[in-house]
Protein backbone atom coordinates (compact mmCIF):
# COMPACT_ATOMS: atom_id res chain seq x y z
CA UNK A 1 0.00 0.00 0.00
CA UNK A 2 2.63 2.46 0.88
CA UNK A 3 4.49 2.17 -2.25
CA UNK A 4 1.01 2.20 -4.40
CA UNK A 5 -0.12 5.73 -2.33
CA UNK A 6 3.74 6.95 -3.18
CA UNK A 7 3.50 6.24 -6.56
CA UNK A 8 -0.16 7.88 -6.88
CA UNK A 9 1.51 10.97 -5.39
CA UNK A 10 4.75 10.93 -7.79
CA UNK A 11 1.91 11.17 -10.55
CA UNK A 12 -0.23 13.44 -9.05
CA UNK A 13 2.77 16.08 -9.01
CA UNK A 14 3.75 15.05 -12.48
CA UNK A 15 0.88 16.04 -13.93
CA UNK A 16 0.48 19.26 -11.30
CA UNK A 17 4.00 20.52 -12.72
CA UNK A 18 2.77 19.48 -16.31
CA UNK A 19 -0.46 21.34 -16.26
CA UNK A 20 0.77 25.22 -16.42
CA UNK A 21 2.47 24.13 -19.60
CA UNK A 22 -0.68 22.57 -21.23
CA UNK A 23 -2.66 25.84 -20.35
CA UNK A 24 -0.56 27.97 -21.81
CA UNK A 25 0.03 25.97 -25.03
CA UNK A 26 -3.91 26.09 -25.26
CA UNK A 27 -4.31 29.51 -24.63
CA UNK A 28 -1.85 30.75 -27.93
CA UNK A 29 -3.29 34.16 -29.16
CA UNK A 30 -6.05 35.07 -30.31
CA UNK A 31 -7.99 32.59 -28.16
CA UNK A 32 -10.87 35.32 -28.18
CA UNK A 33 -12.05 37.49 -30.47
CA UNK A 34 -10.02 40.88 -30.96
CA UNK A 35 -11.38 44.47 -30.04
CA UNK A 36 -10.37 46.78 -33.40
CA UNK A 37 -10.62 50.03 -32.80
CA UNK A 38 -11.50 52.66 -35.56
CA UNK A 39 -11.46 56.14 -34.93
CA UNK A 40 -13.70 57.47 -37.76
CA UNK A 41 -17.57 56.69 -38.96
CA UNK A 42 -19.00 53.51 -40.65
CA UNK A 43 -18.85 53.33 -44.35
CA UNK A 44 -15.79 56.01 -44.93
CA UNK A 45 -11.92 55.25 -45.92
CA UNK A 46 -10.70 54.27 -42.86
CA UNK A 47 -13.42 52.09 -41.96
CA UNK A 48 -13.39 50.24 -44.90
CA UNK A 49 -10.12 49.09 -44.70
CA UNK A 50 -10.00 48.05 -41.49
CA UNK A 51 -13.09 45.87 -41.81
CA UNK A 52 -11.26 44.67 -45.22
CA UNK A 53 -7.53 43.61 -43.17
CA UNK A 54 -9.95 42.68 -39.86
CA UNK A 55 -11.38 40.19 -41.98
CA UNK A 56 -8.50 38.60 -43.54
CA UNK A 57 -6.51 38.20 -39.97
CA UNK A 58 -9.82 36.99 -38.89
CA UNK A 59 -9.26 34.15 -41.55
CA UNK A 60 -5.62 33.36 -40.73
CA UNK A 61 -5.99 33.66 -36.77
CA UNK A 62 -8.83 31.57 -35.95
CA UNK A 63 -11.00 34.32 -33.92
CA UNK A 64 -13.11 37.58 -34.99
CA UNK A 65 -11.92 40.68 -34.96
CA UNK A 66 -14.52 42.61 -34.26
CA UNK A 67 -14.62 47.06 -35.76
CA UNK A 68 -15.52 49.29 -32.86
CA UNK A 69 -15.60 52.62 -34.22
CA UNK A 70 -15.21 55.24 -31.44
CA UNK A 71 -15.70 58.94 -33.70
CA UNK A 72 -14.30 61.93 -32.81
CA UNK A 73 -11.56 64.64 -32.35
CA UNK A 74 -9.65 63.26 -35.83
CA UNK A 75 -9.54 59.48 -34.09
CA UNK A 76 -8.25 61.03 -30.48
CA UNK A 77 -10.82 59.09 -28.83
CA UNK A 78 -10.00 55.85 -30.09
CA UNK A 79 -6.58 55.98 -29.99
CA UNK A 80 -6.39 57.51 -25.96
CA UNK A 81 -9.36 54.24 -25.61
CA UNK A 82 -6.50 52.37 -26.71
CA UNK A 83 -3.93 53.92 -25.39
CA UNK A 84 -5.08 53.08 -22.08
CA UNK A 85 -6.44 49.00 -22.43
CA UNK A 86 -4.29 46.30 -21.28
CA UNK A 87 -1.62 45.72 -23.56
CA UNK A 88 -2.91 42.04 -24.11
CA UNK A 89 -3.32 42.09 -28.00
CA UNK A 90 -6.99 42.03 -27.36
CA UNK A 91 -7.43 45.75 -28.07
CA UNK A 92 -6.17 46.77 -31.65
CA UNK A 93 -6.23 50.56 -33.13
CA UNK A 94 -6.26 51.66 -36.79
CA UNK A 95 -3.50 54.00 -36.82
CA UNK A 96 -4.07 56.42 -39.34
CA UNK A 97 -2.09 59.66 -40.58
CA UNK A 98 -3.56 61.67 -38.87
CA UNK A 99 -1.68 60.43 -35.36
CA UNK A 100 1.18 61.76 -35.66
CA UNK A 101 -0.44 64.89 -37.05
CA UNK A 102 -2.14 65.57 -34.16
CA UNK A 103 0.21 64.72 -31.61
CA UNK A 104 2.07 67.62 -33.31
CA UNK A 105 -0.87 69.70 -33.25
CA UNK A 106 -1.62 69.41 -29.69
CA UNK A 107 1.35 68.73 -27.03
CA UNK A 108 -0.97 67.09 -24.96
CA UNK A 109 -1.62 63.97 -27.25
CA UNK A 110 0.54 60.86 -26.39
CA UNK A 111 0.08 58.95 -29.47
CA UNK A 112 3.96 57.94 -29.79
CA UNK A 113 4.20 57.06 -26.21
CA UNK A 114 1.12 55.11 -25.79
CA UNK A 115 0.75 53.53 -29.01
CA UNK A 116 3.00 50.18 -30.33
CA UNK A 117 3.33 50.25 -34.24
CA UNK A 118 2.55 47.08 -35.30
CA UNK A 119 2.07 46.86 -39.25
CA UNK A 120 0.85 49.21 -42.28
CA UNK A 121 -2.00 48.66 -44.67
CA UNK A 122 -2.16 50.97 -47.70
CA UNK A 123 -1.92 54.11 -48.60
CA UNK A 124 -4.01 56.31 -50.97
CA UNK A 125 -3.88 60.01 -53.12
CA UNK A 126 -5.93 62.64 -53.01
CA UNK A 127 -6.43 64.43 -56.05
CA UNK A 128 -7.04 68.32 -57.02
CA UNK A 129 -9.50 68.71 -59.55
CA UNK A 130 -11.30 71.88 -60.71
CA UNK A 131 -14.46 72.57 -62.36
CA UNK A 132 -14.15 72.72 -66.12
CA UNK A 133 -14.42 76.05 -66.87
CA UNK A 134 -11.72 77.08 -64.44
CA UNK A 135 -8.58 78.33 -67.11
CA UNK A 136 -5.90 75.74 -66.35
CA UNK A 137 -5.58 72.13 -68.04
CA UNK A 138 -2.61 71.21 -65.87
CA UNK A 139 -1.16 72.28 -62.72
CA UNK A 140 2.04 74.03 -64.03
CA UNK A 141 -0.84 76.39 -65.31
CA UNK A 142 -3.09 76.28 -62.47
CA UNK A 143 -0.03 77.59 -60.77
CA UNK A 144 1.12 79.65 -62.95
CA UNK A 145 -2.28 81.55 -62.79
CA UNK A 146 -2.45 81.18 -59.76
CA UNK A 147 0.51 83.59 -59.17
CA UNK A 148 -0.98 85.82 -61.88
CA UNK A 149 -3.71 86.47 -58.98
CA UNK A 150 -1.99 86.41 -55.64
CA UNK A 151 -4.72 85.69 -52.97
CA UNK A 152 -7.51 85.46 -55.53
CA UNK A 153 -7.73 81.81 -55.73
CA UNK A 154 -9.25 79.48 -53.23
CA UNK A 155 -9.13 75.71 -52.69
CA UNK A 156 -11.44 73.76 -50.69
CA UNK A 157 -10.18 70.96 -48.45
CA UNK A 158 -11.39 68.97 -45.57
CA UNK A 159 -10.77 70.79 -41.78
CA UNK A 160 -8.22 72.66 -40.70
CA UNK A 161 -5.03 70.11 -39.84
CA UNK A 162 -6.66 67.13 -41.93
CA UNK A 163 -4.33 65.02 -44.38
CA UNK A 164 -6.02 66.86 -47.31
CA UNK A 165 -5.49 70.44 -45.63
CA UNK A 166 -1.84 69.89 -45.12
CA UNK A 167 -1.36 68.86 -47.91
CA UNK A 168 -2.82 71.79 -49.75
CA UNK A 169 -0.70 73.82 -47.43
CA UNK A 170 2.88 71.75 -48.61
CA UNK A 171 1.69 72.56 -52.49
CA UNK A 172 1.91 76.03 -51.13
CA UNK A 173 5.08 75.71 -49.78
CA UNK A 174 6.90 74.33 -52.13
CA UNK A 175 5.18 76.55 -54.78
CA UNK A 176 4.92 79.53 -53.44
CA UNK A 177 1.45 80.33 -54.54
CA UNK A 178 -1.04 82.49 -52.38
CA UNK A 179 -3.98 81.16 -52.08
CA UNK A 180 -7.09 80.83 -49.43
CA UNK A 181 -7.88 77.40 -48.18
CA UNK A 182 -11.15 76.66 -47.47
CA UNK A 183 -12.08 74.18 -44.91
CA UNK A 184 -15.11 71.33 -44.96
CA UNK A 185 -16.59 68.68 -42.94
CA UNK A 186 -15.17 66.38 -45.65
CA UNK A 187 -14.31 65.81 -49.00
CA UNK A 188 -18.00 65.85 -50.26
CA UNK A 189 -18.95 69.01 -49.38
CA UNK A 190 -16.48 70.84 -50.94
CA UNK A 191 -16.88 69.06 -54.30
CA UNK A 192 -20.24 69.77 -53.92
CA UNK A 193 -19.35 73.79 -53.92
CA UNK A 194 -16.75 73.25 -56.38
CA UNK A 195 -19.31 72.26 -59.24
CA UNK A 196 -21.45 74.77 -58.09
CA UNK A 197 -18.65 77.38 -58.88
CA UNK A 198 -18.40 78.53 -55.01
CA UNK A 199 -14.45 77.46 -55.11
CA UNK A 200 -11.69 77.38 -57.01
CA UNK A 201 -10.41 74.06 -56.94
CA UNK A 202 -10.56 71.20 -54.14
CA UNK A 203 -8.02 68.68 -52.53
CA UNK A 204 -10.02 65.67 -52.20
CA UNK A 205 -10.20 61.95 -51.57
CA UNK A 206 -10.73 59.35 -54.72
CA UNK A 207 -14.90 59.88 -54.04
CA UNK A 208 -13.81 62.52 -56.59
CA UNK A 209 -13.22 59.74 -59.10
CA UNK A 210 -16.88 59.61 -60.31
CA UNK A 211 -17.02 63.25 -60.78
CA UNK A 212 -14.13 63.01 -62.89
CA UNK A 213 -15.39 60.11 -65.48
CA UNK A 214 -18.60 62.01 -65.83
CA UNK A 215 -16.71 64.97 -66.76
CA UNK A 216 -18.44 67.22 -64.68
CA UNK A 217 -14.65 68.20 -62.75
CA UNK A 218 -11.16 67.63 -64.57
CA UNK A 219 -8.29 66.73 -62.32
CA UNK A 220 -4.74 68.40 -61.84
CA UNK A 221 -2.40 65.94 -60.28
CA UNK A 222 -2.76 63.45 -57.75
CA UNK A 223 -0.79 63.80 -54.41
CA UNK A 224 1.04 60.64 -53.95
CA UNK A 225 4.64 60.58 -55.88
CA UNK A 226 3.25 58.01 -58.60
CA UNK A 227 0.31 57.87 -61.02
CA UNK A 228 -2.46 56.07 -59.61
CA UNK A 229 -3.35 52.88 -61.09
CA UNK A 230 -7.35 54.08 -61.53
CA UNK A 231 -6.36 57.11 -63.44
CA UNK A 232 -3.43 56.99 -64.87
CA UNK A 233 -3.69 59.72 -67.24
CA UNK A 234 -3.51 62.14 -64.40
CA UNK A 235 0.26 63.11 -63.64
CA UNK A 236 1.46 62.69 -60.17
CA UNK A 237 1.76 66.58 -58.19
CA UNK A 238 5.18 65.47 -57.80
CA UNK A 239 6.01 65.56 -61.90
CA UNK A 240 5.83 69.19 -61.91
CA UNK A 241 6.72 70.06 -58.14
CA UNK A 242 9.54 67.72 -57.32
CA UNK A 243 9.69 66.28 -53.73
CA UNK A 244 6.08 66.43 -53.34
CA UNK A 245 4.26 63.49 -52.20
CA UNK A 246 1.32 63.22 -50.06
CA UNK A 247 -1.36 60.65 -48.93
CA UNK A 248 -3.77 58.84 -46.66
CA UNK A 249 -2.59 55.85 -45.26
CA UNK A 250 -3.18 53.19 -42.44
CA UNK A 251 -2.23 50.54 -40.06
CA UNK A 252 -2.19 48.49 -37.26
CA UNK A 253 -1.26 49.60 -33.47
CA UNK A 254 -1.39 47.87 -29.74
CA UNK A 255 -1.11 49.56 -26.52
CA UNK A 256 2.34 50.33 -25.37
CA UNK A 257 3.98 47.23 -23.84
CA UNK A 258 1.90 44.47 -25.80
CA UNK A 259 4.56 41.09 -25.93
CA UNK A 260 7.03 41.41 -28.59
CA UNK A 261 5.31 37.83 -29.84
CA UNK A 262 1.86 39.37 -30.19
CA UNK A 263 3.40 42.20 -31.94
CA UNK A 264 5.49 39.97 -34.24
CA UNK A 265 2.79 37.50 -34.87
CA UNK A 266 0.05 39.96 -36.28
CA UNK A 267 2.80 42.00 -38.61
CA UNK A 268 3.46 38.32 -39.82
CA UNK A 269 -0.21 37.78 -40.35
CA UNK A 270 -0.99 41.21 -41.69
CA UNK A 271 1.79 41.25 -44.27
CA UNK A 272 1.14 37.38 -45.38
CA UNK A 273 -2.97 38.69 -45.97
CA UNK A 274 -1.95 41.52 -48.06
CA UNK A 275 0.38 39.56 -50.31
CA UNK A 276 -2.33 37.74 -51.50
CA UNK A 277 -3.05 38.80 -55.09
CA UNK A 278 -6.79 38.69 -54.35
CA UNK A 279 -6.75 40.97 -51.57
CA UNK A 280 -4.05 43.46 -53.42
CA UNK A 281 -6.47 43.57 -56.49
CA UNK A 282 -10.00 44.18 -53.79
CA UNK A 283 -7.84 47.23 -52.32
CA UNK A 284 -6.54 48.68 -55.60
CA UNK A 285 -9.93 48.33 -57.19
CA UNK A 286 -11.19 50.80 -54.12
CA UNK A 287 -7.89 53.16 -54.59
CA UNK A 288 -5.91 51.43 -52.38
CA UNK A 289 -2.54 50.89 -52.73
CA UNK A 290 -1.03 48.26 -50.67
CA UNK A 291 2.32 49.13 -48.37
CA UNK A 292 3.32 46.54 -46.06
CA UNK A 293 6.41 47.00 -43.56
CA UNK A 294 8.13 45.34 -40.82
CA UNK A 295 7.36 46.23 -37.15
CA UNK A 296 10.32 47.80 -37.44
CA UNK A 297 9.88 49.81 -40.85
CA UNK A 298 6.58 50.89 -39.92
CA UNK A 299 7.64 52.56 -36.54
CA UNK A 300 10.39 54.54 -38.49
CA UNK A 301 8.01 55.48 -40.85
CA UNK A 302 5.74 57.08 -38.47
CA UNK A 303 8.37 59.09 -37.12
CA UNK A 304 9.37 60.51 -40.27
CA UNK A 305 5.77 61.13 -41.17
CA UNK A 306 5.73 63.54 -37.80
CA UNK A 307 8.67 64.81 -38.57
CA UNK A 308 7.64 65.86 -42.00
CA UNK A 309 4.12 66.94 -41.13
CA UNK A 310 5.14 68.37 -38.24
CA UNK A 311 7.64 71.15 -40.03
CA UNK A 312 4.42 71.49 -42.37
CA UNK A 313 2.67 72.35 -39.78
CA UNK A 314 5.15 75.28 -38.34
CA UNK A 315 6.17 76.77 -41.54
CA UNK A 316 2.11 77.45 -42.24
CA UNK A 317 1.78 78.09 -38.51
CA UNK A 318 -1.20 76.32 -38.42
CA UNK A 319 -2.92 75.88 -35.00
CA UNK A 320 -5.51 73.33 -33.99
CA UNK A 321 -9.54 74.49 -34.52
Amino acid sequence: MPIIRRRFLQGTAAAAFAMPARVALADKYPSRPVRFVVGFGAGGAPDIVARLVGQWLAERLGQPFVIENRIGADGNIATALVGRAAPDGYTLLEVTVANPINETLNPDLHFARDITPIASFASAAFVLVVNPSFPASTLAEFIAHAKAVPGKLNIGSPAIGTPPYLSVSMLKIMTGIDVLQVPYHGSPAALTDLMAGRVDAALADMSALGYLSSGKLRALGVTTAARQRRIPDVPSIGETVPGYDASTWYGLGAPKNTPAEIVAQLNAATNAALAEPAHVEHLAGLGFTVNTRSQTEFAAYIADQTDKWGRVIREANIKPE
